[in-house]
């Protein structure tokens, strides 16, 4: 077993096919996985850590549209015929990862029982990205932060999060204080502990219940697609 979910879930000959061009990297904070206009030479597979895709629009403005860890995978722009990605995929928790050469994975892709399989990937990823439309336009605050902190918790081990406020806030599209007071109603709720640099997650029920709604559909998609592969459990609607 790998600890990517998607690797886990191939079938036993294509994994074998793959597995000689796989190579283990690090993933640190701060690490562009995927640039925006920048052909796709290389695919990668987290083992742990939280990677974002960022939309970018004009000037310094930007804001997270989805995210993934060891449930994942780069290069979906690849996967769809694209070559180029749009967004940019950075580290937010820093983690290991398998990397694989592009020509590996269009190889391996002319299987079809392959192709099929990270497709339901990109599948998964637009469901969220969807929600996660639905969250930015219809949530307040408090509620996209909830279901962000659940997000980010299905994908780790352990309840602590280090992530700063600067960084909350990029990633929801909000103000730092926004995300300060925020952190602050979650914490009065006692869902959470906040202090700087480090979110705790102290009730994923009561968070769950804090996110109204927003949470939980794309989780129970994606738990539906991969409900064969070894550990893709991890990513089901906490609580």
């Amino acid at each position: 077993m790998i600890a990517n979910h998607l690797l886990d879930g191939l079938p036993p000959r294509a994994f074998a096919r793959l597995e000689p061009h796989l190579e283990g990297i690090d993933l640190p904070v701060g690490a562009r996985l995927e640039e925006p206009q920048r052909d796709i030479a290389q695919v990668i597979f987290p083992l742990s850590g939280i990677a974002s895709v960022i939309a970018l629009g004009p000037g310094e403005l930007q804001v997270e549209a989805g995210l993934f860890g060891r449930d994942g995978m780069t290069g979906t722009a690849l996967l769809l015929g694209a070559g180029r990605p749009q967004s940019l995929t950075i580290v937010q928790v820093p983690g290991r990862g398998l990397r694989l050469a592009a020509d590996a994975l269009l190889e391996a892709l002319e299987d079809r029982a392959v192709q099929s399989h990270f497709l339901r990937f990109v599948h998964a990823l637009s469901v969220q990205t969807a929600q996660t439309a639905l969250a930015f336009s219809k949530g307040r605050l408090p509620a996209r932060l909830a279901r962000w902190l659940l997000m980010c918790r299905d994908r780790i081990d352990g309840d602590d999060l280090q992530l700063t406020h600067e960084f909350m806030a990029l990633m929801l599209g909000a103000r730092r204080a926004g995300v300060t007071e925020a952190l602050h109603v979650l914490e009065g709720m006692q869902l959470i502990r906040s202090t700087r640099g480090m979110v705790r997650n102290l009730d994923r029920p009561g968070l769950k219940e804090a996110a109204g709604g927003f949470y939980g559909r794309a989780e129970a998609e994606y738990a539906r697609l991969f409900a064969g592969a070894p550990g893709a459990s991890g990513i089901t609607p906490s609580g």
